[in-house]
């Protein structure tokens, strides 16, 4: 399917790929022409791969990315994968399915041709926030994540091996203490970042179909991810 956006038209494509003993299924929107591009992992958050999902993907396509947006809870109860991904965080964030599926997303798209195996990415939003965080610190084929109201990865010293974060939290939420420990501990580590907490923001801010939506945070937090990864996924020069 074939589809257009203010800044660019894109090509939806479902598709399935093998991670440990599973299949998972995926949406890949690729923009118009050959390539190669930089790319992006979507990750989603509770919800699972729904329309917000797809809309962030498609999104970035528009602004010249691959984008795979990823059903982690592929042909499973919902609710059981959420309970196994947490309690797979909590005990050793850094090594536990749903990481082992988002690094066969990235084996997935470092095959493609059309593809910049050197400029890799990846977003998440809440439990997918938490994910982009552990994947940075384990795959040094990402350039650069924006976790969205994430929580961190035990131990949080692991994110000094992490790639530079563009992060975004909402004030008023559990998480909001999550971005800035990050923030602290990436400023210990040397790691480049930028680190955000919109004040009057809730939960799910960036869904503009969930009543938490904040239209100004949402776009603010695009901006800047943009921005970030045109530096640190695409290698463009800073602006002066």
């Amino acid at each position: 399917m074939t589809d257009t956006a203010p800044h660019g038209t894109f090509r939806v494509e479902p598709l399935t790929f093998t991670s440990l003993d599973r299949t998972l299924r995926a949406e890949l929107v690729k923009p118009d022409g050959d390539g190669p591009f930089p790319a992006v992992v979507v990750i989603h958050e509770a919800f699972g791969l729904n329309r917000n999902i797809r809309e962030v993907a498609q999104r970035f396509a528009a602004e010249g990315y691959v984008a795979l947006a990823v059903d982690l809870f592929s042909g499973r109860n919902a609710a059981v994968c959420m309970a196994r991904f947490m309690g797979g965080m909590l005990l050793n964030s850094l090594d536990h399915a749903g990481i082992h599926d988002l690094r066969a997303a990235l084996d997935l798209l470092t095959a493609r041709g059309d593809v910049r195996q050197d400029q890799l990415g990846a977003v998440g939003y809440c439990m997918g926030g938490s994910f982009a965080v552990a994947l940075a610190c384990t795959d040094g084929r990402l350039k650069a994540i924006a976790p969205y109201y994430g929580m961190n990865p035990r131990p949080l010293e692991a994110v000094e091996r992490s790639c530079p974060v563009v992060g975004s939290y909402p004030g008023r939420d559990f998480t909001t203490r999550a971005g800035q420990a990050l923030e602290a501990e990436l400023d210990r580590a040397g790691v480049p970042h930028d680190i955000k907490v919109y004040e009057h923001a809730r939960h799910s801010f960036n869904n503009d179909h969930a009543p938490s939506y904040d239209a100004a945070a949402s776009r603010d937090a695009w901006e800047r991810t943009l921005k970030f990864f045109a530096q640190h996924v695409r290698g463009e020069p800073r602006p002066a």
